[in-house]
C-alpha cells in the first residue's frame, strides 16, 4: 500500500477552495486525496466514495479525535441527491468550499444531521 501524505493532501484541499461550493466536492476531496499519493476509484456521487477510500487503504474511524487528512462521506438529503465529501485540514472541513461550521456544508444538513462515516488512511 502506498504511503499517503496527509499534509500535502490537506493542504491541497485547503489551497484550492473555492470562496463559495462548487458543487465539486468530490472531484476536490479525490484531487487532495491523489495529491497525497493515493488513487482512488472515481464513483459518481460523493456519497458513494466510502467503499472506494475503504479499497485504498483508508479505514473508519470515531470522529472524537480528527487528524488532518480524514475524510467524511455524508449521505444524501432532500435537494442534495449526491451527499457530500470533505476533509479535515487540521483546523476545519474542506471540500470545494471552507466548511467553517463543522463538516454538514449547510444548515439544511446541519437540520437533517444524515448519516455519515469519517475515514482515516494507514
Amino acid at each position: 500500500m502506498p504511503a499517503y501524505d496527509r499534509f500535502g493532501a490537506a493542504n491541497y484541499v485547503s489551497s484550492h477552495a473555492a470562496p463559495m461550493s462548487t458543487g465539486n466536492c468530490a472531484k476536490f476531496v479525490r484531487l487532495a486525496i491523489e495529491r497525497g499519493g493515493i488513487v482512488i476509484d472515481r464513483t459518481r456521487d460523493a456519497k458513494g466514495y466510502g467503499q472506494s477510500l475503504i479499497s485504498a487503504g483508508f479505514y473508519e474511524i470515531n470522529s472524537a479525535y480528527l487528524q488532518k487528512g480524514d475524510v467524511v462521506v455524508i449521505q444524501p438529503i432532500a435537494n442534495h441527491p449526491a451527499g457530500h465529501m470533505a476533509m479535515f485540514d487540521g483546523q476545519i472541513w474542506v471540500s470545494d468550499s471552507k466548511q467553517y461550521h463543522g463538516f454538514y456544508p449547510s444548515q439544511q444538513y446541519r437540520t437533517v444531521q444524515p448519516t455519515y462515516k469519517i475515514y482515516r488512511h494507514n
